[in-house]
């Protein structure tokens, strides 16, 4: 199974977040919008993993996690990767509030995920983002950043994190679904 480990920001974070996006949507047909029921903050990509990895990881995340605080985050302006925007895949939104902590909240699940014996993660370090759009081909995205720079959402309290599961589109599911399958508390 793929799995990750992600906060979810609460409904009424994403209500304003989907008040925001709505009218760019249709003037921006290249780009695949990321369904609302896929909106997440991933702390670290765990990969592929077995029943056994699994069986080792459980408890390390939940030590992981019940070490780190609740965190105060809030979603604003907007980003693109790779680069600045001429060339942009994925198009996002950033989290600012309680930075620092998330950081080492990300480093500390990571960390769990390899002493499990997790693939390791071959992307570059944490950069915390929700990624909301993306494209199969590079765009430039920059005339859509400028209006979009000015989004800024309410705070929340981060409470929960979550060991995801993806399914990929196939016999079994026909599109990308996320399957929480444990969370924890932080304290």
């Amino acid at each position: 199974m793929r799995l990750f480990v992600a906060i979810v920001p609460p409904p009424d974070v994403l209500d304003g977040l989907d008040e925001f996006v709505a009218p760019y949507q249709a003037d921006w047909p290249d780009l695949r919008w990321v369904r609302r029921d896929l909106l997440h903050v991933t702390l670290a990509f765990l990969g592929e993993v077995d029943g056994a990895t699994l069986e080792r990881l459980l408890p390390r995340l939940e030590r992981a996690v019940a070490r780190h605080p609740r965190l105060t985050l809030s979603l604003a302006g907007v980003g693109a990767f790779p680069g600045v925007g001429t060339h942009a895949r994925v198009l996002w939104t950033g989290l600012y509030g309680d930075r620092r902590e998330l950081a080492r909240l990300a480093a500390s699940t990571a960390a769990a995920g390899r002493r499990a014996g997790t693939p390791p993660d071959k992307h570059r370090g944490f950069r915390p983002h929700l990624t909301i759009a993306r494209s199969r081909r590079p765009l430039d995205v920059r005339p859509l950043m400028e209006p979009m720079a000015s989004y800024a959402g309410g705070p929340w309290t981060t409470t929960t994190v979550h060991l995801m599961c993806s399914h990929l589109p196939g016999k079994d599911h026909p599109q990308l679904e996320y399957e929480s399958l444990k969370s924890w508390t932080l304290h």
